[in-house]
């Protein structure tokens, strides 16, 4: 546990050599093709946040937090809803551009899409922060063409989990993986993370499916794969959302999901510490949505002109049956 945890616990980290500068006798205005727009000191700032969705808890935890902690600090943002479409997400941060706001904080739901709409912004010279998921470094990096990523590490999260499962099952077994939202960097690290915990071990994945981190959809595949694998030792699901809708389907399958099936899953949210203290879920990695006194103590440095850390990553627990009650108040 204490190995996992630590692996998790990464500080706020400097992942890039450099850091970047805001000028505080900047007023903004169109960039220079290529080069990392300034942002003007001001005590109100007008922020642009594009949301890629706001019916999911660990999403209404990540906005709010956004939005209250600007308020609370005196300034105003202006929230678009994506409502989980890539396309909608991309028109929302145009407009967000057209609406020439300050500087936009943008919650990625896929990683290339939400990319070419950050350079978008850089070109019109409004300095962009990234919070949670990634966007593809090929086309837009931190620091050079927007201002930091604001994160959480997927891929430690992913092996915490893989490690606590092959531990769980001896090494040996057959298990389902749930995936979340395909070309998310959330996705596509936490599998990496996974795999890697699995390295050396005799678990096989029989299943693989994209769930779209909706716990609604985790319970529709889980219906389906329970009869189809009925004998599956362990079920890994990308976040807790779509492992609470595949416990429901277990148990309407009278299976023992905690029991007789190895249940883990990322995120940390109340109803998750809540089902590991009712025994259906075995353990849970940590994904804080809390990003907003980060984000906002990253905008407000960059307007003085202060460096800011390009990559920083958030400080992660890992829940099981040996914390989980004490840290449920604590949940989001």
């Amino acid at each position: 546990m204490k190995k996992r945890i630590a692996a998790l616990a990464v500080a706020v980290a400097l992942l890039a050599s450099a850091c970047t500068t805001g000028s505080p006798s900047a007023s903004g205005g169109n960039a220079e093709p290529g080069s990392l727009p300034t942002l003007e000191q001001k005590d109100t700032y007008t922020i642009g946040f594009s949301a890629q969705q706001s019916d999911h808890p660990w999403t209404i935890a990540l906005n709010e937090s956004i939005k209250s902690e600007a308020e609370k600090r005196g300034h105003k943002v202006v929230t678009t809803d994506a409502q989980g479409s890539t396309a909608k997400q991309v028109s929302d941060v145009e407009s967000l551009i057209a609406q020439r706001v300050d500087v936009i904080v943008i919650s990625p739901r896929e990683e290339k899409p939400l990319a070419e709409a950050t350079i978008k912004a850089r070109d019109a010279g409004i300095p962009v922060f990234i919070v949670d998921r990634k966007v593809d470094a090929s086309v837009a990096e931190p620091g050079k063409d927007y201002v930091a990523y604001i994160g959480s590490d997927f891929v430690a999260e992913g092996r915490a989990a893989g490690e606590w499962l092959v531990e769980r099952l001896d090494g040996t077994g057959k298990i389902i993986e749930l995936t979340g939202t395909t070309g998310s960097s959330a996705a596509d690290d936490r599998h990496k993370g996974f795999m890697e915990a699995l390295e050396g071990s005799s678990i096989e994945i029989v299943a693989s499916q994209d769930g779209d981190f909706v716990r609604d959809n985790g319970r529709q595949l889980m219906e389906t794969l329970i009869q189809q694998y009925p004998d599956v030792d362990g079920v890994f699901a990308h976040n807790d959302e779509m492992m609470l809708g595949a416990i429901t389907a277990m148990t309407a399958a009278s299976k023992k999901p905690g029991t007789d099936i190895a249940t883990v899953s990322v995120d940390g949210q109340k109803e998750a510490l809540q089902a590991i203290v009712d025994g259906t879920l075995g353990a849970t990695a940590e994904c804080n949505p809390r990003f907003g006194p980060a984000v906002l103590d990253a905008i407000e440095a960059y307007g003085k002109g202060e460096k800011v850390t390009p990559e920083q990553v958030n400080t992660d627990a890992f829940y099981d049956a040996s914390n989980a009650a004490a840290e449920l108040p604590n949940a989001f």
